[in-house]
């Protein structure tokens, strides 16, 4: 079978390292790219024989193109932090590597992600196709911070089963995230020439709202179909608000 690489990017990561490292046990290497964990990250990956490597953090677009110059297998598999590798995608990826077609350059996984009280199996969050499992310098990696988007140089065809994603552990640490993220995207739009306004704010999270809860049938998804819907008025609002933040200090400081 050609040798694969897991890799996950970790800073802090205790919560549920240990069941993704476990779920990559199949690999022939584990290698992890840690920022700097304060907790018990690096026992963690000691305990199942990961290869560490610290870099500074700069996003996670710059991670990504870091690890890709230490990779020594012809495969590679990229999961979170917070997320595990499904039985089925498993018995799929090993499949896949016991004779690879030379028309991809990987293969795009779906992402089944908990919320509240269930797996949200619509509302715009499944099945979230991602290109996780590539040869070595077959993709392209770019994206909008915070966001990294790794994406085939060709051709990609696609896995069966999912990664399974744990995101948040409450409500808090989401809000955590949405204060986070939405700080990191409004500075990439407004590098790029990006202005806001009020209506602009109110106009695109009505839009991000809408999209969810009817286009995306989120309503689907129960309580936690809505509550999704309603965070992502309120993430998409705090992006294009910050933008006008932004310009007004840009103006207090000429």
């Amino acid at each position: 079978m050609n040798r694969i690489t897991g890799l996950i990017l970790t800073y802090n990561g205790e919560r549920l390292l240990d069941e993704a490292l476990e779920s990559l046990s199949f690999c022939s290497e584990i290698l992890i790219i840690d920022s700097g964990s304060t907790d018990s990250t690096l026992d963690i990956a000691r305990k199942h024989n990961a290869r560490v490597v610290y870099n500074a953090w700069n996003g996670a677009i710059e991670q990504h193109k870091f690890a890709q110059s230490l990779i020594e297998t012809s495969w590679v598999i990229t999961i979170d932090q917070d997320e595990l590798i499904s039985p089925e995608l498993k018995k799929s990826i090993i499949q896949m590597l016991e004779n690879p077609s030379n028309d991809f350059d990987g293969y795009y996984c779906a992402r089944r992600s908990w919320y509240l009280d269930r797996f949200i199996m619509h509302s715009g969050w499944y099945p979230d196709k991602l290109f996780r499992v590539f040869r070595h310098g077959g993709i392209t990696i770019g994206g909008i911070r915070p966001h990294e988007e790794l994406r085939p140089v060709n051709k990609a065809d696609e896995l069966d089963g999912d990664i399974i994603h744990y995101p948040y552990e409450n409500f808090f640490q989401h809000m955590d995230k949405i204060n986070e993220y939405t700080q990191d995207a409004a500075l990439d739009l407004y590098s790029r020439g990006k202005r806001g306004s009020l209506g602009s704010a109110i106009g695109h999270a009505i839009g991000k709202f809408l999209k969810q809860y009817v286009i995306k049938a989120g309503f689907l998804d129960g309580k936690a179909g809505f509550i999704v819907a309603v965070h992502g008025f309120f993430y998409t609002f705090q992006k294009y608000i910050r933008l006008v933040e932004l310009e007004m200090k840009d103006k207090n400081n000429a």
